[in-house]
């Protein structure tokens, strides 16, 4: 069983799939987390040295295996951009996390860590979810709204669907 978390930057992919992994006793992997991991620094810093392009190889290669591999696993923001990684999530439970503009804003604040969200965080983020909003919707077999819900219980409402 894998579930794979899909949404906006400050959507809470990170912090729900470590409750929902909790709940369902299972492992959970951030796929961002373990291509620093493996490659030894943050991704700002891949941005920063090798470009996007690189990133997203690693992205790419990260994601199809750790997929492969079952539990909960929090996918980077635009990992739904890639088509061999949309290819990758059928089959599996993909839950997009939903959050609002102002929502993802306050949640993300001045996070450096993001590279694509340098600058005008408010428009980059609005610009960012009108390209990827339709390969969400694509890809997604459970929708939750994150907006002004505490984490416990929109993990609770994606271990409830699984548990059906």
């Amino acid at each position: 069983m894998t579930i794979a978390l899909v949404g906006a930057p400050g959507a809470g992919k990170t912090t729900v799939g470590e409750e929902v992994a909790r709940l369902l006793e299972c492992d959970f992997v951030d796929v961002d987390a373990r291509i620093e991991e493996a490659v030894g620094k943050p991704i700002a810093e891949i941005f920063a040295d090798e470009g996007e392009a690189h990133f997203r190889a690693l992205e790419e290669e990260a994601t199809i295996e750790l997929l492969a591999a079952g539990g909960v696993v929090s996918l980077g923001g635009g990992a739904v951009m890639n088509p061999r990684i949309r290819e990758a999530l059928a089959g599996h439970d993909v839950v997009w996390l939903k959050v609002s503009i102002p929502q993802a804003a306050r949640r993300v604040g001045l996070n450096t860590a993001r590279p694509l969200l340098l600058g005008n965080i408010r428009g980059r983020l609005i610009e960012l979810l009108r390209e990827r909003t339709p390969f969400y919707e694509q890809v997604a077999t459970l929708q939750v709204n994150t907006d002004d819900r505490e984490p416990a219980d929109i993990a609770a409402v994606i271990v409830a669907r699984e548990t059906q």
